[in-house]
């Protein structure tokens, strides 16, 4: 597996595998239409293109020979709406980590886990936060073992649908 950082000539590919991850993962939880609306939003190539050009974000692609296995998207000096004082001064916002539906278990998350940190230190950020779907059980368990903990309730909204997630934090 190859980990870096991705290119503008990325964006159709990444955006693919942006849409098929998702909808893998919580497709089931939705109406088509609000299914739609929410990958039309947040897995737009145009915004796939603006976060790989900011220099306030990171957009990591795995890869296996030539085939994109898995992305992760942070964003630093940002945070989740939602968390009650103390917030972090500087943190870091793991938006997006995920993977091919197939590639699931070949030690993806840790290797971009381990990548947004090492970056969040160097940025000097004092906190990563992420937020995670409530009954998505098997990706608490994952952030707790790299030190998250829940600091808040939040909603995620896909289309018209609220979701009840959980915001996670990780002091640095």
């Amino acid at each position: 597996m190859n980990l870096r950082h991705a290119n503008a000539a990325d964006v159709p590919a990444l955006v693919d595998l942006s849409r098929a991850s998702f909808t893998d993962a919580f497709g089931h939880l939705y109406d088509l239409c609000d299914l739609a609306a929410f990958l039309d939003v947040h897995r737009d190539p145009k915004k796939f293109a603006a976060d790989i050009a900011s220099t306030d974000a990171s957009v990591m692609l795995a890869e296996e020979g030539d085939e994109l296995i898995g992305y992760c998207v942070a964003f630093f000096g940002e945070r989740f709406e939602g968390r009650t004082e103390p917030q972090p001064s500087n943190p870091c916002m793991l938006s997006q980590l995920y993977c091919a539906h197939e590639a699931t278990g070949r030690g993806i998350g840790a290797a971009f886990m381990e990548a947004v940190i090492a970056q969040a230190r160097e940025r000097g950020c004092d906190a990563i936060q992420l937020s995670v779907y409530s009954e998505n059980f098997g990706a608490q368990r994952f952030y707790e073992r790299y030190g998250f903990t829940k600091v808040a309730n939040i909603h995620f909204w896909v289309g018209n649908h609220r979701d009840d997630e959980f915001l996670l934090e990780r002091r640095l």
